[in-house]
């Protein structure tokens, strides 16, 4: 439950600080009146996700076991691939989204369909988050069968709503560069565990039969399905007895992406205006 409550967190802060930007924006223009707009885009956003989430779903209870799995397989490394490119884009991007939004919403208004325009833009920002939302909820719920996981999604999403419309009218102070950095390094590991697991599934369904070898076993330590097992399970993919394949990927996936996500942010490139200035003045 609390790994889908802190995904739709993020993935719904995402999308409320993005629809945020281009409401106080359109408010301080005197654009107002386009508003609906906005939430026409926005729907539309939703109801291809649930969409292409339902059709995913429906498709695959028609497969059979083997294909079943090969198709939980896929899943997982779409899920797995979308996270990590999603926490490496807020952590290039949350530096520049505000004026990139708010010049995508001006270059909308000087078109002349800035209506299709405007939805088109609220659409195509909101979709991007619900898709990403789709796999990972899916690759979550093929996992765990349980009703927490749905509820903890649910949750996480009304959360991140109050948390954006506390933002919108000023009374929410968030740090916005803390909460991605977070929220970003428990996203890569909960991607190795999705990673891990497509792999197990790649196995299950008779497409990855090699390092099937058992790594180590603490089953009798820290079980799996025991309270604390469940919920490091939940959290970084724990798994009580995992194989060579499992370890070596879920280690070297973490070992790749956090490096690259916590080493510090290079700096701006300086203008070649400023840089030319500098050097006139240095001869």
């Amino acid at each position: 439950m609390l790994v889908p409550f802190l995904i739709m967190l993020r993935e719904g802060v995402e999308a409320a600080l993005i629809v945020g930007i281009v409401a106080s924006y359109l408010k301080q223009t005197g654009r107002g009146d386009a508003m609906p707009l906005v939430w026409l885009g926005i729907l539309l956003a939703l109801a291809l996700s649930l969409f292409v989430g339902a059709g995913l779903q429906l498709a695959s209870a028609e497969f059979p076991q083997k294909a079943q799995e090969a198709f939980e397989a896929l899943v997982g490394l779409i899920a797995a691939t979308v996270l990590t490119s999603m926490v490496f884009w807020m952590r290039k991007a949350s530096r520049s989204i505000k004026g990139e939004l708010q010049h995508s919403v001006d270059a909308a208004f000087k078109g002349g369909r800035h209506s299709l325009a405007l939805i088109g833009m609220v659409f195509f920002a909101v979709a991007r988050e619900g898709l990403e939302s789709v796999f990972f909820l899916l690759a979550i719920f093929q996992q765990s069968q349980s009703a927490e996981a749905p509820l903890g999604a649910l949750l996480g999403v009304i959360c991140a709503i109050a948390i954006g419309y506390g933002v919108y009218v000023g009374g929410v102070r968030l740090n916005l560069r803390k909460f991605f950095r977070w929220t970003g390094v428990f996203i890569l590991f909960v991607a190795a565990g999705i990673l891990a697991g497509a792999l197990r599934s790649l196995h299950e369904a008779g497409l990855w039969n090699s390092l099937q070898t058992v790594a180590f076993d603490v089953s009798h330590v820290l079980p799996a399905d025991g309270p604390l097992g469940v919920l490091f399970s939940g959290l970084l993919g724990y798994r009580d007895a995992p194989t060579v394949g499992e370890l070596v990927v879920y280690v070297a996936f973490l070992a790749v992406t956090l490096v690259l996500f916590l080493m510090p942010a290079s700096p701006p490139p300086e203008p070649a205006s400023a840089s030319g200035a500098n050097l006139r003045q240095k001869v």
